[in-house]
């Protein structure tokens, strides 16, 4: 590989970590060809890249940007798992994989600048997706209005079962 070959792979995994909302640094060794088009077939369905380079590449592609703290775990058999919008499907995605397979070893990830252990990174693959979080904040803010109109018509219904007990009660009186 020469070095402009070296250059344009570099400027391509800039551009990379400047647009992704989380990186995920693994080792892959072991793991079969298969299993690696398996993975990144999970992970294109939810708009991440599995990519495997050079350590050194690598190294220069984050300098500058807020996943530089991942270079410190650039080391043996490296592998990058890039998010481009939601981070908590491609967690999913790669520690279910990482529990079928224990060749992937997933040594760290930054999310928005913080640094993740993979103990983190399994919390973060628990939470539910965007899609339901959004719909649990739906149900939320709907119960509310929807409980103030039931307390609010509560006060005229008990005055009106009130009114109704009175004149069944005159009725009663009259026979």
């Amino acid at each position: 590989m020469n070095r402009d070959e070296k250059a344009s792979i570099v400027q391509a995994l800039g551009e990379k970590f400047g647009k992704a909302q989380i990186a995920v640094v693994a080792n892959y060794r072991g793991l079969k060809v298969s299993a690696m088009q398996e993975l990144r077939r999970g992970l294109r369905d939810k708009d991440a890249e599995f990519q495997v380079a050079k350590n050194t590449l690598l190294t220069r592609a984050v300098q500058g940007t807020e996943f530089e703290s991942l270079s410190e775990h650039f080391s043996g058999t490296t592998a990058i798992a890039v998010s481009f919008s939601d981070p908590v499907g491609p967690a999913k995605v790669l520690t279910d994989f990482a529990k079928d397979h224990p060749e992937l070893e997933i040594k760290s990830a930054v999310l928005n600048g913080k640094v993740l252990s993979s103990e983190d990174l399994a919390a973060l693959a628990k939470l539910p997706s965007k899609e339901v979080l959004l719909g649990q904040l739906l149900g939320v803010l709907n119960a509310v209005p929807t409980g103030l109109v039931r307390v609010l018509s509560g006060v005229p219904r008990t005055f009106l079962y009130a009114l109704q007990a009175i004149n069944d009660q005159k009725g009663q009186t009259e026979n």
